[in-house]
């Protein structure tokens, strides 16, 4: 089994790393592999709203770039990690462009991310961690995944990279997320043909204004 874990940061060895590389080493100590895929550094553009997803229903973004390789990325592994450091409170640009764009297309072509665990891990100075750590959980409730919690809000302190190492709980918290990935990816393989896979809920949309 594999977990995609996402460095939304643009330091590729930031606190944002760190807190994904603790998740990774309990998950690589549960025997499942990790593979972080740094992409905070690109410039990415955001989703431009153009329902070409819908329309083409092909698993790819129309703005052809490398974002339609993360997308299949995300798509093979078991559970995926997003991380991001804390921007304004919220989630650093790249990172949510990548997001939008991603979950946007899932949902376009049968929503392929539904019933892969998620979790969520932000690096944060001071405060917004939580907000942003909110954020980023909304992409897995929206798409039918379970979420991975930890033993406290999954955030770790630092302004400098390196500084969060010196977060004992945070590292802890960290490490805590790749512990129960691992604990719920294994309950779902061993439970895979013994119970069934709940169906898709029907599409039923009420817009506030009509």
């Amino acid at each position: 089994m594999k977990v995609l874990a996402i460095n939304g940061s643009p330091r590729p060895k930031g606190n944002t790393y760190h807190a994904i590389r603790a998740a990774a080493d309990a998950l690589k100590e549960a025997g499942i592999s990790c593979e972080i895929l740094h992409v905070g550094h690109k410039a990415v553009r955001g989703c431009i709203a153009c329902q070409k997803c819908h329309e083409m229903r092909n698993e790819r973004c129309a703005i052809d770039d490398e974002v339609n390789d993360w997308i299949q990325q995300m798509k093979a592994a078991d559970g995926i990690i997003l991380a991001s450091p804390v921007y304004y409170s919220g989630i650093a640009g790249t990172m949510k462009a990548v997001c939008d764009r991603a979950f946007y297309v899932s949902g376009a072509n049968g929503n392929f991310f539904r019933l892969k665990p998620g979790a969520a891990l932000v690096a944060v100075r001071r405060s917004g961690g939580v907000a942003t750590f909110d954020q980023l959980n909304h992409y897995f409730t929206i798409s039918e995944m379970p979420v991975v919690s930890s033993c406290y809000w999954n955030a770790i302190h630092g302004l400098e990279p390196g500084e969060a190492l010196e977060d004992g709980e945070g590292l802890n918290v960290a490490r805590c997320v790749g512990v129960n990935m691992a604990w719920l990816l294994k309950l779902i393989e061993h439970g895979r043909g013994a119970v069934p896979t709940p169906a898709a809920p029907p599409g039923v949309r009420t817009n506030f204004i009509r």
